[in-house]
């Protein structure tokens, strides 16, 4: 089988940008409301949105290659990176790593790519590990470096990248077209960007966490300001598809539909930074409400609510929840719901034991 690297072509990708205009258009037209709805936050906003945003891109990114973090542990370490309170000690090495990554990302995305920003990266990510031989440099191991499933007698390879000793030509190519690209089409950079790089997997491990760094930081030098998307969180949410995609484009050179699939899930992560824009504006005026007018119950429930995001509880609050949150005895329960009803805060869907509480935000 041959691989797209082995095409004569190699790396010039082609793709009909026609079919791509009206997916950037909608992104630049979406970046407008998201920079307008921005003006709206305060400070305070704005540091809990980054933060919310960076941790969830942190952990997103982190649960596509299988590694699972703590979101409290992350958190604490970005808001540390940011100069912000924490009242978390100390962290993991792994947490701390892609948390330092992420900060870095955030605060750099204006320089240049380069072997060294990269070496970092990978420095960071990669913290607390003793099982790989190349930490913070390309990898230099003879064997094939394949993306394989299924076991050994029936192993399926669904990819073969460069071998190693022609990485670095690859990535000084790579690193060369990045920067000297700008002038390209925000989505369509980011696509070719996290294509090509995958297609090269310079390291022996975190190529996918460092490749989704990588478009996201182009999509950043486009709009001239970070992104604030949580372009892992969208991926992780059909893994399977992104997978498939990855595979299905890694043959051959034309690349339209690859292109396509990426901007779409940029727009999807774009739309959902929108959402919890409005609503920690929503949560401000609610609590503005609210002042004084909660019980210690309540206002821990109504925290934890708010703490779960724009989707709230899965399913909605059960009275359940509510006791096993603050301890209260049932007809307690009963009671602060319904005062909580009263007030505005929450709204009620169901009957009996499929009652269920919503916040009650515009």
């Amino acid at each position: 089988m041959r691989w797209n690297w082995q095409h004569e072509e190699w790396p010039y990708f082609s793709y009909d940008s026609n079919k791509l205009s009206e997916l950037e258009a909608s992104f630049l037209r979406q970046s407008g409301i998201v920079i307008g709805a921005l003006k709206h936050v305060s400070t305070d906003q704005y540091d809990e949105l980054v933060v919310d945003l960076i941790s969830t891109e942190a952990i997103k990114t982190s649960e596509i290659e299988g590694e699972y973090l703590n979101r409290d542990s992350v958190q604490s370490s970005i808001k540390r990176n940011f100069g912000l309170e924490t009242k978390l000690g100390r962290v993991a090495p792994a947490e701390q790593g892609i948390a330092e990554m992420m900060t870095v990302l955030y605060r750099t995305y204006e320089e240049p790519l380069s072997d060294k920003m990269m070496y970092d990266w990978h420095k960071m990510l990669t913290s607390g590990r003793n099982d790989l031989t190349d930490i913070g440099q390309y990898r230099t191991h003879k064997e094939p470096m394949q993306i394989v499933s299924g076991a050994d007698y029936t192993a399926k390879v669904h990819f073969e990248a460069p071998p190693s000793n022609s990485v670095k030509a690859e990535m000084i190519k790579f690193i060369d077209w990045f920067n000297n690209s700008t002038k390209l089409s925000p989505l369509t950079r980011a696509g070719i960007a996290h294509l090509y790089f995958e297609c090269i997997h310079p390291f022996e491990d975190g190529n996918g966490r460092i490749g989704r760094a990588i478009a996201e930081k182009a999509l950043s030098q486009s709009l001239k300001q970070p992104t604030l998307l949580s372009l892992s969180a969208t991926i992780q949410s059909n893994k399977k598809a992104y997978y498939q995609k990855l595979e299905e484009f890694n043959k051959g050179i034309e690349i339209t539909g690859w292109l396509e699939y990426f901007a779409q899930t940029i727009l999807d992560a774009q739309n959902y930074s929108l959402r919890l824009i409005e609503f920690l504006i929503a949560k401000t005026k609610l609590y503005d409400a609210l002042r004084d007018q909660l019980n210690e119950r309540q206002d821990k429930v109504i925290a934890r609510m708010f703490k779960e995001g724009p989707d709230g509880f899965k399913g909605g609050l059960s009275a359940e929840n509510y006791i096993s949150i603050t301890g209260a005895a049932r007809a307690t329960a009963t009671r602060d719901l319904a005062n909580l009803i009263e007030k505005g805060a929450l709204k009620r869907t169901g009957e009996r034991r499929y009652t269920r509480y919503w916040l009650d935000l515009p």
